[in-house]
Parts: structure tokens; sequence; C-alpha cells
């Protein structure tokens, strides 16, 4: 068997690795939410974090009115076989008068209920006579029948929306409905990544007998535009601590948070560790999370950085499963969930490790997950094919038919709350 080199996400526990949910409750802590904020319209707010509660000043609907089209009449006038007359026609948005005593209003979806109506009969319950002038029904109301109360969906004062809340389309429509045009949301997080390695080069380019495209780059890119960041791409700096330390401080200086990619292990061409102490401090360094060892948290001037290993799946993983977390509470939102629900395993699992393994899993038509043939922390190829992640807890050997947590990427890559 190959021996593993050091710098290797997918080498062997160390006695000082960190228990992730250690980390994750420690990055929670260390996330200090944006306080910039913005004013916009309705219309440029989508998918934007709420900085402030709204409250509705009226009642949705702001009247009762009828939830279909038919007939508005008081159920102590019912009498079965009476042709009632029309006494009057309510569209939607017309104001209507009171209803005449023994009379019923022909009334449409949406429209308010005349003073003295109490219930409405469906159009299709009702048999107009010859002239249209006059009604009769072929079924017994209740009280309150397809009536849509006043306030029903919102009341006057009622607090409609929290203080860290994602404004999903859904929502952007609710606050329309209460008459509110502008909102105030935070400034969008901007967050700086470069990535390090001579072994690097562009898309494009034409690489060397020993280099390789830099994927980091792309993927990192489109991860942070999924949740609607500010993206500064600092671009590759190469494997040279000074390089790496001047990278850093220009981004320390531009964003909210830095990311970095590759240079967090323990070979000698790894520098970001090193650049890091130099111009600030590191919280913590390597992580009980397979793949993704590496990964590092410091600060620089107060500016977080977090240090993402190089291989590609790796920092698939550990963006999903660290970074997202960590970034979303520091855009402002109140709280933010990994969605994941249970799923039985297609096969079993030979060998149980000391690190929580995320392994790319598809869901196949017996709903049960199937892992792709090649779980290396260098390759994309098996995110790229999976539907999410099966959740392989520490010392634990499940096997086939077993259930696990499955974290599917819908519900990772996007702005959810």
């Amino acid at each position: 068997m190959p021996k593993v080199a050091p710098s290797s996400c997918d080498t062997p526990h160390s006695p000082s690795l960190k228990p992730l949910d250690e980390v994750l409750e420690r990055l929670q802590q260390l996330a200090q939410p944006t306080q910039l904020t913005e004013k916009l319209s309705l219309i440029e707010a989508e998918m934007r974090v709420l900085a402030q509660d709204l409250h509705a000043e009226l009642n949705v609907p702001p009247a009762d009115n009828s939830a279909v089209d038919g007939f508005a009449l008081n159920i102590e006038d019912f009498v079965e076989n009476k042709t009632y007359p029309i006494s009057q026609r309510i569209p939607a948005g017309q104001t209507p008068t009171p209803l005449e005593k023994g009379s019923v209003a022909r009334i449409f979806t949406g429209a308010s209920i005349p003073q003295g109506a109490n219930c409405v009969i469906m159009q299709e319950n009702a048999l107009l006579d010859e002239n249209g002038k006059g009604v009769r029904f072929i079924s017994t109301p209740q009280a309150h029948d397809n009536i849509r109360p006043c306030g029903q969906d919102v009341k006057a004062g009622q607090r409609i929306l929290e203080k860290g809340s994602v404004l999903s389309p859904a929502r952007i429509g609710l606050i329309a409905s209460v008459g509110i045009p502008k909102v105030s949301v935070f400034k969008r997080l901007r967050v700086a990544i470069f990535s390090t390695g001579d072994e690097l080069v562009e898309p494009g380019q034409t690489p060397g007998p020993s280099q390789i495209y830099n994927s980091n780059r792309y993927l990192l890119t489109s991860l942070l535009k999924s949740l609607n960041m500010e993206v500064i791409d600092l671009g590759l700096i190469p494997d040279q601590l000074s390089a790496t330390t001047l990278a850093l401080q220009d981004a320390a200086k531009q964003a909210d948070v830095v990311i970095s990619t590759g240079g967090a292990s323990v070979g000698e061409e790894d520098h970001v560790k090193t650049a890091i102490k130099s111009l600030g401090s590191i919280d913590f360094w390597r992580i009980a999370i397979k793949p993704g060892k590496p990964f590092m948290y410091g600060q620089i001037n107060e500016t977080p950085v977090l240090g993402l290993p190089g291989n590609p799946g790796a920092v698939f993983v550990t963006f999903a499963i660290l970074a997202r977390p960590f970034l979303l509470y520091s855009q402002g939102l109140n709280s933010v969930r990994t969605p994941s629900f249970k799923l039985p395993l297609g096969f079993s699992i030979k060998k149980s490790g000391p690190r929580r393994e995320f392994l790319r899993v598809q869901v196949d038509e017996n709903n049960q997950l199937i892992r792709h043939p090649n779980q290396s922390s260098g390759m994309l190829s098996s995110a790229s094919w999976a539907d999410g992640f099966a959740v392989i807890k520490e010392k634990t050997q499940p096997g086939k038919g077993e259930e696990v947590a499955f974290i599917p990427f819908s519900g990772l890559f996007g702005l959810f709350k």
C-alpha cells in the first residue's frame, strides 16, 4: 500500500484534531454579523438578508371578503327553494352598500362582504331565474361559509418578518401585501479568495508536465455567488511566504472575510499558516473531518481568515460544512440550517474511522444512498455526480440498509431560512 504524503487531506487521525461539532460551535461564536446596511426597493431586495424587524400597519385582507364567486346573504334569511332578489353586484375592489334584508348580492372572489351578510354560497350551487334578477340555491349554507375574515393573513401591528430573515420570493410578496415599498437589508458580504500553489495554472493556459488546472478559484466563486455574496478574486498566489503574506494583507484590507485554498498543511511550501500567524493569530487548525483535515481559522486585524485545504474535493466539503454556516452568520442570518434527513445506505462501511466522513452519494430508485467509487479529496467528479453527502459519524460502521444522515446539495448552495 503506498505511503500517504503528510500534506494529504486523507491522512490518518492525529490526537490534535479538533472535534467537528466543537469547531462548528466555535465558528458560530466567532462569526460577527455585518452591521452595514442599505435601503432597497422590493424589486431589488430578493434573496437579501433583512436588517430590521417588519411590522404590518394594516390588516390583510383589510375587510371580510369572499373566497369564491357566488352570492352573499344573511344566514337568518335563508329558506330552502326560495327565490331571492339580487340587490347588488360586488366586484373585487368595489365598496359594497349594506345588504337589503331578504335579498342576496352577486359577489366575486376577493370582493368585500357587504354589511348584513354573513355567508357566501358558491355560484355552482345557485340557479338563476329566466331574467337573471333572482336566484335560488340547491345547498344549505352555514354561517361564515366561503368568507375570508379581515386580518386572516396578517393583523395590524403583527411582526411579519424578523431581522435576519432571507427575503425569498414569498416574503417579498408578503411585504408588498402590507404596502411596504422599501426595506433595510444587510450589505452583501465581501469575501476575498485566492489560491496558492505553483502546480496550478488557469484554464486556457498550457500546463507543464507537473501542473494542473486551478479549479478551486472557479469552485469557490460559484459557491459564494450561490450564497449571494460579493467575491473579491485575488487570483493565484505563488508558493512563497512573502507573496502569501502580501496577499493576506491585501485581502484583509478589502474584505469582510478571507478564504484561501492550499498552503494550509504541513509541507515546506505550505505558507498560509505561517503568514497568518505573522500578521495576526490562528484560533484553530486541523479538524476531525474527512476530507478536509487541514482547515484553519485565523484573524488579521479582526478580519476572519478561513484556510481551506488545496485538494478540490476537500474544498467542496469544507466550504459546505464549515465555511458556509460561518459566512451566513456573518451575513446577518439569525439562524442557519444544514438540512438533512435519514436515508438507508445501499452499501456497508467496512471500517470505522476517527473523523466524520462526508461521502458523495446519489439517491437511487429504491431511495437508498449509493456512493461514488472515488471519494478522494483531490477529485471533483464525485461531487459533480452526487446529489448530496452521506454523513458517517466518527467511530461508527453502519451496514447496508442502516439509516444515516443525508445532506442534499439543494439545501446547501443558496440562501435559505
